[in-house]
C-alpha cells in the first residue's frame, strides 16, 4: 500500500482530531452509538468503509453499521410503514433520492452542516450544481456502462450499445439489471435515437413501444441481475458475455482481481449518488453529523483514489490522483473523463422521478409477456 505523504497525512488528523472535538461536545458526555448505514455493498461499499466509515468511527467513537441496499424507494415506505425504523442513513440513487422526498420519506438536511473547501470556499460554490437539496446531499458521480468478457470475443471486440444489441456478430448471454432502469435509454440507442431526443421519446407510447421491441430482439439471451457485485462476477465466471454494470465494479474487477473485462463507454448512463437521512431515524443528529464528515473534500477524494467513481466536489475532483493501493492513475477510469462524456447520456432525474410508476407497470408488463 503507497503511504500517504506527511503534509496529506498530517492536514487529515488535524481534520479528524478537529471533527472528533466538535463531534464530542454536540453529544455531551453520551456513550459510543451505533448508526445503521443502507448502502450498497461490494468494492463499493470497502471504499466507503476505508474512506468515510472507519474514519468516522475514529473522529467520533460512533460505530457504523452497514446492511444492504438495491435501489428504489419501495423499501423506504415499507420501513416506515412498519414503524420499525432501523436504517439512519441511506445512500441512494439522486433520482430515487428525488422521488423519496417528494414522498415525505426523508429528514430534511440543513446545509450549513457542510464543510468550506480546503480553501475556504463555500460549499454552494464546491459541490456540482444541484448536488445540494432539502433532503439529500450528492457526493459522487458514477456511470452504469456495458462491460465484456474479452475471452468471448477474441477477434473484433463490441465497442457500441449497438453491439450489445447484436447477438449475430457479437453472440452469448446479456446481463441485465432487472429494474427499468437503463434498459428504456440503452433499447432506443442501439435504434440510433439522438441522445437529446430520449426522455421526449420515452414520455410517449411509441418510445415505449419502441424499446420494448428492442428488449424482445434479445429476451432469450438476457441473464437478469439485482445486485451491483453480480454483473462482473457474471463476466469473469463465463455466464454472460456482455453485462451492463456499474463502472466502478467493473474497473475493480478488472484492476484490482484481474478479470478479463473491458468496458464500453458509448452510451454510459451519468447517474448520481446522494446521502440521505430515512424519516423517524432517532439519530437525526449523527446521521447530519456523518453526511458532514463523508462529504468532506479529503473523504471524497480518499474514495475517488480507491474506486473510479467522481467526486461531487470540484476541490476533491482536483485530489484524484493514482490508486491507493496500485498506483493505477484513476483519471483515465472516471465516468466524466473527457474522452469518456462524448457519447454519455446525463441520467434525467426528473424524469425518472416523475415516471416510477409507470416504468414499474411497464416493466411487469414486458417481464409476463
Amino acid at each position: 500500500m503507497k503511504r500517504l505523504s506527511l503534509a496529506v497525512y498530517s492536514a487529515m488528523t488535524a481534520g479528524l482530531l478537529a471533527f472528533s472535538a466538535v463531534s464530542q461536545a454536540q453529544r455531551g458526555n453520551e456513550g459510543p452509538e451505533v448508526l445503521t448505514v443502507a448502502t450498497w455493498g461490494g468494492a463499493y461499499e470497502e471504499s466507503q468503509r476505508r474512506a468515510y466509515f472507519d474514519p468516522f468511527t475514529e473522529a467520533t467513537g460512533i460505530e457504523i453499521e452497514t446492511v444492504h441496499y438495491d435501489g428504489g424507494v419501495k423499501v423506504l415506505r415499507e420501513h416506515i410503514a412498519s414503524g420499525d425504523i432501523e436504517w439512519d442513513v441511506i445512500d441512494m440513487i439522486q433520482s430515487d433520492a428525488s422521488t423519496a422526498c417528494e414522498e415525505g420519506l426523508l429528514e430534511s438536511i440543513d446545509p450549513e452542516i457542510l464543510e468550506a473547501a480546503p480553501d475556504g470556499t463555500p460549499p454552494q460554490e464546491d459541490f456540482m450544481e444541484g448536488a445540494i437539496h432539502p433532503c439529500f446531499i450528492t457526493q459522487i458521480v458514477f456511470s452504469t456502462v456495458i462491460g465484456f468478457d474479452d475471452r468471448a470475443f477474441p477477434g473484433v471486440k463490441p465497442d457500441s450499445v449497438e453491439d450489445f444489441f447484436d447477438l449475430k456478430a457479437f453472440p452469448g448471454k446479456r446481463a441485465l439489471r432487472k429494474s427499468p432502469t437503463g434498459l428504456l435509454e440503452w433499447a432506443l440507442l442501439s435504434l440510433a435515437v439522438p441522445r437529446e431526443q430520449l426522455y421526449d421519446l420515452l414520455s410517449t407510447r411509441r418510445g415505449l413501444e419502441l424499446a420494448s421491441g428492442r428488449l424482445e430482439d434479445i429476451r432469450e439471451a438476457i441473464v437478469w441481475w439485482t445486485r451491483g457485485d453480480e454483473p462482473a462476477q457474471l463476466l469473469a465466471s463465463g455466464q454472460a458475455a456482455m453485462a451492463t454494470g456499474y463502472n466502478g465494479r467493473f474497473f475493480h474487477a478488472r484492476a484490482m482481481e484481474g478479470a478479463p473485462i473491458s468496458v464500453i463507454w458509448d452510451g454510459q448512463l451519468i447517474g448520481f449518488n446522494s446521502w440521505t437521512i430515512l424519516r423517524g431515524t432517532d439519530q437525526p443528529g449523527q446521521a447530519a453529523d456523518f453526511i458532514a464528515f463523508a462529504t468532506r473534500t479529503e473523504n471524497l477524494a480518499a474514495q475517488a483514489n480507491l474506486i473510479s467513481y467522481g467526486p461531487a466536489r470540484k476541490s476533491a475532483q482536483e485530489r484524484v490522483g493514482l490508486h491507493t493501493d496500485t498506483g493505477v492513475p484513476m483519471r483515465p477510469y472516471m465516468p466524466t473523463a473527457p474522452a469518456h462524456m462524448d457519447a454519455a447520456v446525463v441520467r434525467d432525474h426528473h424524469w425518472y422521478s416523475q415516471t416510477v410508476r409507470l416504468r414499474e407497470q411497464w416493466f411487469r408488463e414486458w417481464l409476463e409477456r
